[in-house]
């Protein structure tokens, strides 16, 4: 597999499933976060408007679960971190997701295109803030003091993801594409694959417990948890550069 891929730059997606060996949910599961709560009621602007404690509720118990002690990187954390490090044309890891885990396993080339669980953003001022604690209606914001107008600095259904102009130029750039725990199943991410392949003509990657909705986009996969074959890869990967 790793013998068919030129020496290039490598943007790596992730998602959720990426950090499901951590203790945190995934989305798109059968036990997973939609299957307890609607989309429409927890995250989108529309659902914050019209109920903003219930949302307020959502995330305060996603932000302290992240923080609980026992969740903490996998190996695939950590196998991506040491991916950064030692493969010389480097490696650009865009997550959908809104934990740290990524940050705290050593990667520092890293774009989260659906914003941060532990940063709070104020909807008066647009002023972003590190957060660990809760959000409420009666939280004010430490730039402008307003209360009221604070919300998760994450990007809700119906939002724009962000740097979306940085993750398509180094998609285009791309030798090499991996895809790692997602569904395929939310835009503009899904359609990455697509991107890196008819565009850039990299090798695609995709390492998933199960075949996504665009599993036909790749070139290569390997099905199994990412804290084993996310390692697993790395190792075949560096080992053939």
């Amino acid at each position: 597999m790793t013998s068919q891929i030129a020496s290039g730059p490598i943007v790596v997606l992730t998602g959720a499933g990426i950090s499901k060996d951590s203790g945190l949910d995934t989305f798109r599961d059968a036990d997973g976060i939609w299957s307890k709560v609607r989309i429409e009621d927890v995250a989108t602007a529309a659902a914050f408007a019209r109920a903003p404690e219930r949302v307020h509720a959502f995330y305060n118990a996603r932000r302290q679960r992240l923080l609980s002690s026992d969740v903490a990187p996998n190996p695939a954390h950590f196998a991506l971190a040491r991916l950064e490090r030692h493969w010389a044309h480097g490696v650009l890891v865009v997550t959908q997701n809104i934990d740290d885990l990524h940050e705290r396993a050593g990667t520092s080339r890293l774009i989260h295109m659906h914003g941060e669980m532990l940063k709070a953003r104020c909807g008066s001022c647009n002023a972003v803030t590190a957060w660990k604690q809760d959000l409420g209606l009666d939280t004010p914001c430490p730039s402008c003091k307003r209360s009221g107008a604070m919300r998760p600095d994450v990007v809700w259904f119906g939002e724009i993801p962000l740097e979306m102009d940085r993750i398509y130029q180094a998609i285009a750039e791309c030798a090499l594409f991996i895809s790692i725990g997602t569904s395929g199943n939310v835009t503009p991410a899904a359609g990455f694959v697509r991107e890196a392949r008819e565009f850039a003509g990299a090798h695609t990657v995709e390492l998933n417990l199960e075949p996504s909705a665009g599993h036909t986009m790749f070139d290569d996969a390997v099905l199994g948890p990412a804290a084993k074959e996310v390692p697993a890869y790395v190792d075949r990967l560096l080992d053939a550069s």
